[in-house]
């Protein structure tokens, strides 16, 4: 039996930030734990209706008065790259905070979802430094002028499996274009973005970034239908992003919704084999399998599945499970246990389908009280299999074969979700005809997991609404104002004087 030591000790309580203070909520107590061990190391104090909405007054009072929208595009990027740098300055502390309740693993948080949170600042600097204005002369006599504002105070909900890498992405972007702020973790994941928001409030105006902390259901509730908030941005479930878009369209509150996501890894036997098996591995596995991009149905063709299969489970089987800390450790554990436990049902689940389970699917009881499972894939009977269509969300990999292009079209398309797909071989014209013939927001072709963040990203059907990107988040975090002059004087109609 193994207890790991736990990354850092976190403070007291998980509290929110208002005006720059730290806020201690008046609600509910919920516990806080560390996935690789069970324990508990710390609570939240739930933030309730009050505590939103000094929040939201605190943002809307920073954009009326504090000078951030007027801020001049020069000196707001230079602001943005200080976040940059804020960021890498405290890498340390930020990836051992992140660690310790994603039970993510130290070296990924590092070499990937740090570098990639500093990241977004420096882009949306480089963006907004980039910004232009539009001039029509089409009508004769008239020049019309069209100029992009700030919308306001944005509410930005982030998820619990890449807390700082993906929240960064939205206070980036609402930032970047003169917007303030309000943030809400996942309750299970407050710690970093606590700290995260404390550094960044040193380098902002007060009151333009604020943070929130609670449950979905009661403090996410009351901020996206607060009547003072004029966007909505939200990464999560399909099924919490439907309540989020019902009560902020109460308002009528524009909202980006990044959702699920079942992902198709169509691999040809025009592929680079050894290349094609790496993606696959990494797209599935990587963040400990818990990401709305993993290459979750891996479409393999006929000719080479058997050889596929057998590689992938090799190497699968001596995938390194453990604590997330150590340097050697690939995979860490599940971010919670009610998580984990949820992963594992769909192994009777496929066996219920007529499935057959090719290896893992068990929990791993040598490393202690820790959230740790085994990588788990599976051959799936068919693509209406319950492994092939629900999103799991975990290092759960479901197998399918196919026999001409048609068919492996038919089936990556054969879902309610669009997020991204993945298309492997060396064939052009087989490249050309499945990536075009995708019903899903992003498609990357023999290449995992790759982000341009100039380029529109989001999903189709259930896996979403809206986009994230860089011209995507000038128009959702801005409103456009047209301003019409005649270029020399009117004589217009003069009513009353017949």
């Amino acid at each position: 039996m193994t207890n790991f030591q736990v990354p850092i000790t976190p403070p007291e309580h998980a509290a929110g930030l208002s005006n720059g203070a730290v806020v201690k909520g008046n609600g509910s107590e919920i516990p806080i734990f560390y996935p690789a061990t069970g324990q508990q190391i710390g609570t939240l104090i739930e933030d309730g209706p009050q505590d939103v909405d000094r929040a939201v007054a605190a943002a809307r009072k920073a954009f009326k008065t504090s000078g951030w929208p007027e801020l001049s595009v020069e000196k707001r990027a230079e602001i943005l790259e200080a976040c940059e740098r804020i960021i890498l300055e405290n890498i340390d502390e930020l990836a051992r905070l992140e660690c310790l309740t994603t039970g993510l693993v130290m070296t990924q948080i590092k070499s990937f979802h740090l570098p990639r949170a500093a990241y977004n600042f420096r882009f949306f600097a480089q963006y907004i430094s980039q910004a232009r204005g539009e001039r029509y002369d089409n009508t004769e006599g008239y020049m019309s002028t069209v100029k992009r504002e700030p919308a306001g105070v944005a509410a930005l909900i982030a998820p619990w499996n890449a807390p700082l890498a993906l929240a960064t992405m939205k206070i980036a972007a609402a930032l970047a274009f003169g917007n303030c702020a309000v943030l809400k973790p996942s309750e299970q994941t407050p710690y970093s973005l606590m700290k995260l928001v404390s550094l960044l409030n040193d380098l902002l105006p007060e009151g333009v970034l604020n943070l929130v902390n609670g449950r979905g259901g009661v403090t996410g509730a009351h901020l996206v239908g607060h009547p003072d908030i004029d966007r909505v941005s939200f990464t999560g479930g399909t099924v919490t992003g439907r309540e989020v878009m019902a009560a902020a369209g109460r308002q009528l509150t524009p909202c980006t919704m990044e959702l699920g996501g079942k992902s198709a890894n169509i691999i040809f036997a025009s592929a680079d084999f050894d290349r094609a098996l790496d993606s696959a591995l990494l797209s599935i596995f990587s963040t400990n399998g818990q990401q709305c991009l993993a290459g979750s149905r891996i479409l393999v063709e006929t000719s080479i599945f058997d050889k596929f299969v057998d590689a992938f489970l090799a190497r699968m089987s001596r995938i390194k499970v453990g604590d997330p800390m150590a340097p050697e450790t690939e995979i860490g554990p599940i971010a919670s246990k009610s998580h984990m436990e949820r992963i594992l049902s769909f192994v009777d689940t496929a066996s219920k389908d007529g499935d057959r389970l090719l290896g893992g699917g068990n929990r791993i009881d040598d490393l202690g009280s820790g959230y740790f499972m085994n990588p788990t894939a599976v051959a799936a009977k068919s693509n209406s299999s319950t492994v092939c269509q629900a999103e799991i969300f975990g290092p759960f990999a479901s197998f399918l074969s196919f026999k001409t292009e048609e068919e492996a079209i038919s089936i990556a398309n054969e879902t309610e979700f669009g997020l991204v797909s993945y298309v492997w071989s060396d064939h052009l014209p087989t490249v050309m005809n499945v990536s075009e013939r995708m019903r899903s927001g992003v498609v990357w072709v023999n290449t995992p997991l790759t982000r341009e963040l100039r380029a529109p990203f989001g999903g189709y059907n259930n896996s979403g609404v809206g986009r994230e990107g860089g011209h995507s988040c000038e128009e959702f975090y801005t409103e456009e104002k047209t301003t019409t002059i005649p270029k020399s004087p009117l004589n217009p109609f003069q009513f009353g004087m017949k």
